[in-house]
């Protein structure tokens, strides 16, 4: 049984300041980000903002991955805009609902494992296209709204608004060199809202995206009809949000756990996330996910333990309640500038110093994925091609390793040593390195270096033992793993295979 301190990862390591202070910094940038793709899928507002909050404390609780920061984030919310328009809020919130039981589902049978298989110029292309998407939203900032259509803006206000992000990039990058005793995000914001209601700078401000004030987020069961065709609507949509929200999730953990050298718990992360949107469909939210741009402005400001999240979704909460109208007056050019901070920090500069270093083919699948992100704003499917591409690649590459040393003993018997795996991309290969024409009447495959992957490569075995056997001679094969002998006995119903004995390697009796 966990203590309290133990489930929250408090210690007297953790410095209160700075974990308080940068979650204020996260809750300030966070508040725009939700409203925006809340306004942007057509959802009320307040959607948001309760996402934020939801998502940010039931994750930073229970979540896998302490400093980790989830809440209403763009890549889940653009899953949901087609079925938004087509039946409506309700099967949103039932949708964002299954998504977390789908989540969740993934959690228990400890699926989350597989993220390992995603190949580092994936996680390149991933990490490096959401930076650009993160960039480019932010030069939304810099257009306003002329009858109905988004326009840049233009003349004094387009040199304040640069004026006050540039100011706001230079805190934060100056402010570290004279102190860090308060991070420099949030010291950032702060002087730029002082600056503009001290002198009254007309620029644009939170209010001018959406209202923030309201109540506590309802509780609400969604208005749908509990029968199949609900659930066949809503499905593909729960679906694709789950996987959206894990991958997003997953590849951020591994992201946090590369800077802050720990290592997070992706199984308790997908559980964390589930009960998250369980708990917004039922609470009004619009469902999210781990935002990797929050948590580099969380890490950033040297926040590493959960404190930092709950901190920032208690912060927002209280806006709603109570702060609305101190909020409303930051100027969203200070908000900008601490995300464009953000997207810089997020991309990965290193590849640029290793792409002459690294193979064509994973130079190719990081700008793939990249492209991709950038291009569809899907980063599942991204990372899903990204994976794809590089699993054909390797199997490619592996598939030309497979070779042959070839030899005839004293007694007349010919050998084949096999180096390389032999499944179905080698089988060709595999094939001819035999002449079965002229080989002598028994002839023996030695697999020491080599092994069966696949069925492909059972029944090139089988094929090949019916070659030999029609021309009237003896396959043998010796020194199979035990995996192998294993895939070959499973197959003995289909197939006939000669396994030669061996007892220095403990190799199966042939069979008859």
């Amino acid at each position: 049984m966990k203590t309290l301190p133990q489930l929250f990862d408090f210690s007297q390591k953790i410095n209160y300041r700075t974990e308080i202070l940068a979650g204020l910094t996260v809750a300030m940038t966070m508040m725009p980000e939700s409203l925006s793709f809340a306004i942007l899928a057509g959802f009320p507002p307040l959607t948001g903002l309760y996402a934020a909050f939801i998502m940010g404390l039931i994750t930073s609780v229970l979540g896998g991955r302490p400093g980790l920061i989830s809440g209403g984030a763009g890549a889940t919310v653009i899953v949901l805009i087609a079925l938004m328009k087509s039946h409506g809020l309700e099967y949103v919130f039932a949708a964002v609902a299954l998504a977390g039981v789908i989540q969740i589902a993934v959690g228990l049978f400890k699926l989350g494992k597989f993220v390992r298989l995603v190949p580092q110029p994936v996680m390149f292309g991933f990490v490096n296209g959401l930076a650009i998407v993160i960039f480019m939203a932010q030069l939304e900032q810099f257009k306003t709204v002329v009858n109905g259509q988004s326009v840049w803006l233009s003349g004094s206000a387009f040199w304040i608004m640069l004026g006050l992000v540039s100011l706001t990039i230079a805190i934060v990058v100056l402010l570290p060199k004279l102190t860090k005793a308060v991070p420099a995000s949030l010291a950032a914001i702060v002087i730029v809202f002082l600056l503009a209601f001290g002198f009254g700078i007309d620029t644009k401000t939170v209010r001018d995206i959406a209202a923030v004030g309201g109540g506590f987020p309802p509780f609400h069961i969604p208005r749908v009809p509990f029968d199949l065709e609900m659930l066949k609507v809503i499905l593909p949509y729960g679906l694709i949000m789950a996987c959206v929200g894990l991958t997003e999730g997953l590849l951020t953990l591994n992201i946090v756990d590369e800077i802050t050298a720990t290592k997070g718990n992706s199984n308790r992360e997908c559980i964390a996330q589930g009960t998250a949107n369980i708990l917004n469909g039922f609470f009004t939210g619009m469902g999210g996910c781990p935002m990797i741009a929050q948590t580099q402005v969380n890490l950033s400001a040297g926040a590493r333990s959960r404190l930092s999240g709950i901190v920032a979704s208690l912060i927002i909460l209280s806006i709603v309640l109570f702060g609305a109208p101190l909020i409303e007056k930051v100027p969203m050019a200070a908000l900008t500038g601490v995300m464009i901070m953000a997207a810089i920090g997020t991309f990965e500069w290193m590849s640029f110093r290793i792409i002459n270093k690294m193979p064509k083919q994973d130079v190719f699948v990081g700008i793939l994925v990249a492209v991709i992100t950038v291009w569809l704003h899907n980063l599942a499917l991204a990372v899903l091609i990204g994976v794809i591409v590089s699993a054909l690649v390797f199997a490619w590459e592996s598939a030309k390793r497979i070779r042959a040393r070839k030899y005839t003993d004293a007694e007349g018997v010919k050998h084949y040593e096999i180096y390389g795996p032999l499944f179905f991309g080698s089988v060709t290969a595999f094939n001819e390195k035999f002449d079965v024409g002229n080989d002598p009447l028994k002839v023996v495959v030695d697999f020491k270096d080599s092994r069966v992957a696949d069925m492909s490569g059972i029944e090139a075995l089988n094929k090949l033992t019916e070659r030999y056997r029609g021309a009237g001679k003896h396959l043998l094969l010796k020194h199979l793993s035990p995996d192998c002998r294993l895939l070959l006995k499973n197959a003995e119903d289909v197939i006939v295979v000669n396994i030669l004995e061996d007892p220095k390697y403990n190799i199966a009796t042939d069979k008859k």
